[in-house]
């Protein structure tokens, strides 16, 4: 979330920043709920005030023999008024911080001003992008052709968007992970670690999930959520936590599975491995020093790229403009791998990884912070990233290497297969 002060201070900011996400928000609320808060406040203190005076008045007149009735009871009047005015700060206080939950993040200047994914920046072009002989086929295709992906399977067992992957199909997502996991924590520098596919309210509200996308959530009858994406555990590693200085970047990656329900996407990508109610993710994520964290950006982007690259899969790099970016995000880079099946074989650039720094605002709600040199604490910026989306990873190795009657293996999965090509039984 936004500093109250912060906003309260740059109105005129924040309201631009609003309008450049394209969310609707009454800043007037907020500034009319803390002035309430203000007058209260003076109030209370007052009367607190008051209270401190004669609690030492008091023990004055026992001492000289006068009378202390009447002083009793006026405490005993501002003593219940104090307890009112008490519960209607935390009331206040409350609502001043629900509201700021749902102001969106303000944008980085770099990031291109513009209402939809057509004003997003392309940056640059990998690979070569594929030609073939014939008319390249989707993913989905493909797999049901050489029996790798069994949709009606899944369909029986939990509905549609689900996928069961049988024989080499479950062997390469397996393996993807693996080879995901190992670059980045043997090349990369990132921790391993292996976190709950469930979280609380608190944490989803932490990475700002809750309460404004309720609605994509699987919730449980214990009051847990099914994570959206590993993104909810890391960034709740280090929830109430005081890191140190010089422990920065704090780097972590996770393979977890994914789960949403899509609710705002009906009817989009029915078919195939691009908009699963259920999917694995590797994740990147970081605790960085806010004069680091862009930097950091950098080199999480890169490091996401390098998958792709080691794999011989072409992709672009685009920045996302102030209305395609998240409610959280800070600035965006969004990876997008070639698909030459889209589109009736003409190909189409799809998302494949979403790299974003979110500055301090996911780090106020975890309470995530670090002591400087100077002994004063500060909100870190958290950055997170998929390195990869593993299902949508196996899509475009599926197309890009796919040779008509099955595909070939990108050679850095060669050693974690153990076949050059997978074809129809």
């Amino acid at each position: 979330m936004l500093d109250l002060k912060f906003v309260l201070e740059n109105l005129p900011f924040v309201q631009e920043a609003l309008q450049k996400k394209r969310v609707s928000f009454d800043l007037a609320s907020l500034e009319k709920l803390n002035q309430k808060r203000k007058s209260v406040q003076v109030e209370f203190d007052q009367l607190r005030f008051r209270q401190n005076q004669v609690s030492q008045e008091i023990p004055k007149r026992k001492k000289e023999g006068k009378a202390v009735d009447d002083l009793l009871e006026q405490m005993k009047e501002v003593a219940g008024r104090v307890s009112d005015l008490s519960g209607q700060l935390s009331e206040v206080e409350g609502e001043l911080n629900t509201l700021l939950l749902y102001i969106p993040n303000t944008p980085h200047p770099s990031v291109p001003v513009g209402t939809d994914s057509s004003h997003n920046k392309e940056l640059r072009q990998w690979g070569k992008i594929p030609e073939f002989s014939f008319r390249p086929r989707e993913h989905w295709e493909i797999g049901e052709q050489i029996g790798i992906f069994d949709f009606k399977g899944a369909a029986k067992i939990a509905g549609s968007r689900f996928v069961v992957y049988r024989g080499w199909g479950a062997k390469l997502e397996r393996a993807l992970i693996n080879f995901m996991l190992d670059l980045h924590t043997r090349d990369h520098g990132y921790q391993e670690i292996w976190p709950p596919a469930m979280a609380n309210a608190r944490s989803l509200t932490g990475t700002a999930n809750l309460p404004k996308f309720e609605g994509d959530l699987y919730k449980t009858t214990e009051g847990l959520y099914l994570i959206p994406t590993g993104e909810v555990p890391l960034t709740n590693l280090y929830q109430d936590e005081i890191l140190e200085e010089k422990d920065l970047p704090v780097s972590v990656t996770a393979y977890t599975p994914c789960f949403r329900s899509e609710a705002g996407a009906a009817g989009k990508d029915t078919q195939g491995l691009i908009r699963q109610h259920q999917f694995d993710k590797v994740e990147l994520m970081k605790f960085a020093h806010p004069e680091k964290s862009y930097e950091e950006l950098e080199k999480l982007l890169s490091n996401a790229e390098e998958v792709l690259q080691l794999l011989e899969l072409p992709y672009r790099v685009v920045t996302l403009c102030t209305g395609d970016m998240s409610f959280a995000s800070a600035k965006t880079y969004d990876i997008e791998v070639w698909l030459p099946g889209q589109n009736g074989g003409k190909g189409a650039y799809r998302e494949i990884s979403s790299c974003t720094n979110f500055e301090d605002f996911q780090a106020r709600r975890v309470n995530t912070r670090f002591r400087s040199e100077g002994k004063k604490l500060r909100y870190v910026h958290t950055l997170n990233g998929s390195g990869l989306a593993v299902g949508r990873t196996i899509a475009a190795i599926l197309e890009n290497f796919q040779d008509g009657k099955g595909f070939r293996i990108p050679k850095a999965l060669v050693p974690y297969l153990g076949v050059e090509r997978v074809v129809s039984n």
